[in-house]
């Protein structure tokens, strides 16, 4: 066959262009995943200045007691000898109350943001009398001089006042640093007195900063947390969820009931063999918008979008026999992937909504005055620019419904299906392009 013969059969074969656009929309998938990594890089960035900010603040606190523990000389026989070690015994309240207010702000680096907060909380209670009955410790062994109060907060440069326990009526003054870390990983504790009290009662006033989260862990056999903020926008996270709960837009109000058998540890052990912040629950201070998270969801659309554009321009060209060449594809493609690039940029600055309306208006009018200068037909580039504005307006719909996504998504993608489909029938595909040879040249 002649060389002319399959020249002129691959510019006019509508099979072949249809594979040719194929390839293309393959190959653009290449700039889709770059943005996607620009998205991921500049969602890190965001994170860490909010870790670098957080850090000379306070990070997310978990406030977990207080703990009575109580130190004891453990004897066991070994090889015949009597070997000497000190353990801790380790008691829980029988009351945990806890109420506060959040007083939240917003920090600033650059263009990017993190909520801080302050917090003034009041932690009051009551203890039982540490009893070592069941564990047969001869009570000489047991060190209740050296019996101590702990408190659980894991970033010690959030506490802004100077804190005292107040326990069984009496102020003690706090050291940082725990003698045991069997229960609590970090805090500030106390050496108390204990005598033969039935009940004791404890009081602690403690302000503390942190930023985006406050968690509490039940370590009362009835615990009872009490918060309230003018932060709009929580997120109850947690083990437990509040049994009772307003949010509006002057903030929100939220309580919490644990009781000791909700949980997975008892109300006395020894050593450490119990995580007691597994239990833990709180609030998390959100944003309204997380424009990263809403960005890099729309990039995983960029296919669907390449894939229904390029239809369009494939069934202007087959239906009106005005041929497009395969780098006029390429250029229409990546201008729906610099729609992703300008998204993220603008959203940084202006809010994802702005940004969002913006670059979709920005890429719908580039793409489609390069439609008419193509086309060289009004009609055409209108039908063009309104399955355009059809996409984005559906994708930006797909995007707020973030539960119903999958569902609004499948419905979408068979509506466009239907009327490929429906389209298509009115296609003759074994018509040349524009007049030349349908089929194979042969030898």
């Amino acid at each position: 066959m002649a060389t002319s013969d399959v020249r002129s059969w691959i510019s006019q074969s509508v099979s072949f262009k249809i594979f040719v656009v194929g390839i293309l929309a393959l190959f653009l998938l290449i700039p889709a995943a770059m943005i996607r990594d620009l998205i991921k890089e500049r969602q890190l960035n965001s994170e860490q200045v909010v870790n670098e900010i957080s850090g000379k603040w306070g990070n997310a606190q978990t406030v977990a007691g207080p703990v009575i523990s109580v130190p004891f000389i453990r004897r066991t026989a070994v090889n015949g000898k009597i070997v000497e070690s000190r353990e801790y015994a380790h008691f829980l309240p029988e009351q945990l109350d806890i109420s506060g207010k959040m007083d939240p702000e917003i920090r600033y680096r650059g263009i990017y943001k993190v909520i801080l907060y302050t917090t003034d909380m009041l932690i009051k209670g009551t203890f039982k009398n540490p009893d070592f009955g069941e564990w047969k410790i001869a009570p000489a062994d047991i060190l209740w001089d050296e019996a101590y109060v702990s408190l659980g907060i894991p970033d010690m440069r959030g506490i802004k006042n100077d804190l005292k326990i107040q326990f069984n009526g009496v102020d003690y003054e706090v050291t940082p640093g725990l003698d045991s870390q069997d229960v609590l990983k970090q805090g500030i504790s106390a050496r108390v007195k204990l005598d033969a009290s039935n009940t004791y009662t404890y009081s602690i006033n403690l302000k503390l900063k942190g930023s985006s989260a406050l968690s509490f862990v039940p370590l009362g056999k009835v615990s009872k947390v009490a918060m309230e903020s003018t932060w709009a926008t929580p997120k109850f996270d947690g083990a437990f969820l509040p049994e009772n709960r307003e949010v509006g837009p002057a903030g929100f109000k939220a309580d919490w009931t644990v009781l000791h058998l909700n949980r997975n540890f008892p109300q006395k052990w020894i050593g450490s063999n119990y995580d007691v912040y597994e239990s833990a629950f709180g609030v998390n201070l959100l944003f309204p918008v997380d424009h990263y998270q809403k960005s890099e969801r729309a990039a995983k659309y960029a296919l669907m979008f390449i894939a229904l554009t390029f239809m369009v321009f494939l069934f202007s060209e087959i239906l009106n026999r005005r041929k497009i060449h395969p780098v006029q594809y390429i250029l229409v493609g990546l201008a729906l992937c610099v729609f992703y690039t300008l998204l993220v940029s603008l959203s940084e600055q202006l809010g994802f909504t702005v940004a969002y309306i913006l670059a979709s208006s920005g890429t719908i009018g580039l793409i489609g005055s390069y439609a008419f200068a193509i086309f060289k037909n009004r009609r055409q580039s209108l039908v063009l620019i309104g399955v355009l504005g059809v996409l984005y307006i559906f994708l930006f719909t797909i995007l707020q419904l973030e539960d119903y996504a999958l569902i609004m998504g499948s419905i979408g993608l068979f509506a466009a299906l239907a009327v490929v489909m429906r389209i298509s029938r009115k296609v003759d595909w074994y018509s040349p392009l524009n007049g030349g040879p349908a089929e194979m040249p042969k030898e």
